[in-house]
């Protein structure tokens, strides 16, 4: 898709970190922008700064009813959307899974993965119906490759967001929809302070990401490019592409030798 034929973004988790930027990027080449955000704080500092630039909202990605609201109000004030953004997202607890609460593990895939289904849900058939569009899915490094113990919640709902992405991108390529999912690593947002906010809990409550070197203005600039590429995978950091093709070589190498025997 063409940037410059795009007309309105609706992105969740738009309030702050990597949401904010790409909304920011998208509003520099004039496209109206709804950030739609559950952190009422975060969406009042990001539209005082941006006054007339962009419409605000409160929205918990897992709330359906939310999201048919959420749609009515923001194509009220701007139009139809034609470039979605399921960017909101929480980090881990940090427990292995034999220690994690139910509860927590619930959390994180009702917000990460299925909040993503949410806004494809809200917006797919219309965006189908229209022939046009672009749906970016905000996933993780970690749906390509696990980085360890501790993220037994977050991995698999990252993942899930990546195999999303997949199919939707098989499902709306012949209607002229695009589809990409955002694969970030370590880029400087408030996620640690998000997570708590909407509920979750950290093993660690002093980690932060705010010192990592990336920041949301890079992002939203790869973001901006992806979409107008049609890219599928859209990464931050090209040195973690390393880890993911040891991770199919080990796939690849364990299906030859079973082959073998």
């Amino acid at each position: 898709m063409k940037i410059s034929d795009a007309n309105h973004a609706f992105i969740t988790g738009g309030a702050s970190g990597i949401g904010l930027g790409i909304a920011d990027a998208l509003s520099e080449r004039g496209i109206a922008v709804t950030i739609a955000d559950i952190n009422s704080d975060n969406l009042d500092s990001a539209l005082g700064a941006r006054a007339g630039r962009f419409h605000a909202l409160r929205l918990d990605t897992r709330d359906r009813d939310g999201w048919a609201k959420a749609r009515a109000e923001a194509e009220g004030r701007f139009g139809p959307v034609d470039i979605l953004v399921n960017n909101a997202g929480i980090a881990p607890d940090g427990l292995e899974l034999a220690d994690m609460p139910p509860e927590s593990f619930d959390r994180v895939i009702a917000i990460n993965l299925t909040g993503v289904f949410n806004g494809i849900s809200a917006f797919g058939q219309s965006f189908r119906e229209a022939g046009r569009g672009h749906i970016v899915n905000t996933a993780s490094m970690s749906g390509m490759v696990m980085d360890g113990p501790g993220i037994g919640s977050y991995g698999p709902s990252k993942a899930g967001v990546v195999a999303i992405s997949e199919v939707l991108r098989m499902e709306m390529e012949p209607y002229g929809v695009g589809v990409s999912v955002l694969c970030p690593s370590y880029v400087a947002t408030n996620l640690m302070a998000n997570t708590i906010s909407a509920g979750g809990s950290l093993r660690d409550p002093s980690v932060s990401l705010l010192a990592a070197e990336m920041k949301p203005p890079e992002v939203g600039e790869l973001v901006v490019r992806g979409i107008e590429a049609n890219r599928l995978y859209i990464y931050t950091h090209l040195a973690r592409l390393e880890a993911v093709e040891a991770r199919f070589a080990g796939i690849m190498a364990d299906g030859r030798a079973q082959a073998e025997d």
